[in-house]
């Protein structure tokens, strides 16, 4: 497999020879006793040119993942014990990364000068194994699937909240039911059919209200909150800061929804990874106990 994938990616035996330290007739014979073992022609073969069939083409892609894959493993075993190294491809939700998450990364990679990170921030669900990620931070249910292995890391407490003005001026709720005459301002992509699912002293209430803001970002809802726009629901992590300030405040505090966790979510083909055990490790050290947002007092 090794021989084959050099040989497309050289496009041609003499160039792959050369990289891999074999002779020419070593390299070839080794692709021909793999098609012989598949049954199929992998290569088209000219005096000027090598290319692959339709199926060689479609069978390289899946040899340079399990090169890959094998490499990582191999690297995992024999590194355990070494500083990481290579780069780490890590994907994490907006508001989560910049206002947290960024300090993190930095602090990990002074403490590991050798490993670069990539790190993307966007607010969609991300699958790492078809997107190429090796790690991804979600703040959600986590995933039912058994090509991922998902760490929580720490409660993503979220809470009803808005701005005293708001409330001065339309009066504070004592109970969910009278959330449907007030403003909302929801997480999503819809102005309609919105629902907030809450439990309290009395049992758990499903209350659909009709929003006057809609996102797909925390903190646009948190800065339409500030303007006295509404009530709406966001985790504590972007809105603690404000509610020392006092510049929002904390609705139906008996009332709170369902407890979703940030995770840190991997494919199980990399769990030997030394880089995605030591980020892991960290962020759980750095979020698990007391989250740095339940003190912010600044």
């Amino acid at each position: 497999m090794k021989a084959f994938t050099q040989v497309v990616a050289s496009g041609g035996f003499a160039a792959a020879a050369r990289e891999l330290g074999l002779s020419r007739s070593a390299v070839n014979k080794l692709v021909i006793n793999l098609e012989n073992d598949l049954g199929v022609q992998l290569l088209h073969r000219s005096t000027r040119r090598v290319i692959p069939t339709e199926t060689g083409l479609a069978f390289y892609d899946r040899c340079v993942s399990i090169l890959a894959d094998l490499q990582e493993a191999e690297l995992a075993v024999s590194q355990l014990h070494e500083e990481p190294k290579g780069t780490l491809r890590v994907n994490a939700p907006m508001s989560f990364g910049t206002l947290h998450l960024a300090a993190a990364t930095a602090d990990f990679m002074v403490k590991y000068p050798d490993l670069q990170v990539q790190l993307t921030l966007e607010d969609r669900f991300i699958d790492p194994i078809s997107e190429g990620f090796d790690l991804i931070v979600r703040i959600a249910d986590p995933p039912n699937s058994t090509a991922l292995i998902v760490h929580p890391l720490v409660l993503a407490e979220r809470i009803l909240c808005a701005s005293p003005q708001y409330l001065s001026r339309h009066g504070n709720p004592t109970h969910p039911s009278q959330l449907r005459q007030h403003a909302c301002l929801h997480y999503g992509h819809s102005t309609f059919d919105n629902q907030w699912k809450l439990r309290g002293p009395d049992g758990e209430h499903l209350i659909s209200t009709p929003a006057v803001l809609c996102s797909n970002n925390g903190e646009v809802l948190q800065a339409a909150a500030l303007k006295g726009l509404g009530i709406t629901l966001l985790p504590t992590f972007i809105v603690s800061r404000c509610l020392h300030q006092g510049t929002l405040q904390r609705v139906l505090p008996d009332y709170a929804p369902p407890d979703i966790y940030v995770c840190v979510i991997y494919p199980a083909n990399r769990h030997l990874s030394t880089k995605i055990q030591l980020f892991t490790s960290f962020l759980k050290e750095r979020f698990g106990q007391s989250p740095s947002w339940d003190g912010d007092e600044n």
